[in-house]
């Protein structure tokens, strides 16, 4: 419930700041807010997702993007099948190469997720579950295309360390844990192909 709450506060949050969102804070006639989906993300068990970006100034932007999959696999008999349960807060700061909302970006990425996966053989749980949470720090490339007058296609990218503290259930029914586990995970952090509306 609480995930459904933050999701629904930072939907919030970003139609107040786009509405905010009339004038460019510069002299130039520049985007200076956008709304954006990751588009492979809804095919990850149909995550909601949905993130916002606002110009700081002529090279800078900030991004935050949430995802939300709600659904916990349970069948009608009680017991669950894969999972993958989760709240994914992304906030990036970027550095444009030229302008802002146009071509090569680098950004520097704060993640959090809290996770509820079972039994995901691409995750190495088969048969097993894992609940917990985990934050990081990353960095990231990408780049922006222009579609039409106010549609942006974004592709990025990003690596980074990720410090994971989860609860390790022994089989994807079982209440009783196994363990407690903390890791530290190096590697890829972000990937995304955004369909991008500019103000």
């Amino acid at each position: 419930m609480k995930m459904k709450r933050l999701f629904t506060l930072m939907v919030f949050l970003c139609a107040a700041f786009l509405s905010q969102a009339q004038t460019s804070p510069g002299d130039d006639k520049g985007a200076v807010a956008a709304i954006k989906t990751n588009l492979p993300y809804w095919g990850v068990g149909g995550t909601f997702n949905l993130g916002a970006e606002f110009r700081l100034a002529r090279h800078w932007t900030l991004d935050l993007e949430a995802g939300l999959n709600p659904f916990d696999g349970k069948n009608d008999d009680g017991s669950y099948d894969r999972t993958m349960k989760h709240f994914r807060a992304h906030p990036e700061l970027r550095y444009w190469f030229c302008e802002s909302f146009q071509g090569h970006f680098l950004g520097l990425h704060v993640p959090f997720i809290a996770y509820n996966f079972a039994d995901l053989k691409v995750l190495d749980l088969e048969n097993e579950r894992r609940q917990g949470w985990g934050t990081g720090v990353g960095v990231s490339y990408g780049y922006q295309w222009l579609l039409h007058e106010h549609w942006n296609l974004e592709a990025t990218l990003g690596v980074g360390y990720l410090y994971l503290n989860y609860d390790k259930f022994p089989c994807k029914n079982c209440g009783n844990k196994s363990e407690d586990n903390k890791k530290h995970y190096f590697g890829p952090t972000q990937a995304a192909v955004s369909l991008i509306y500019l103000f």
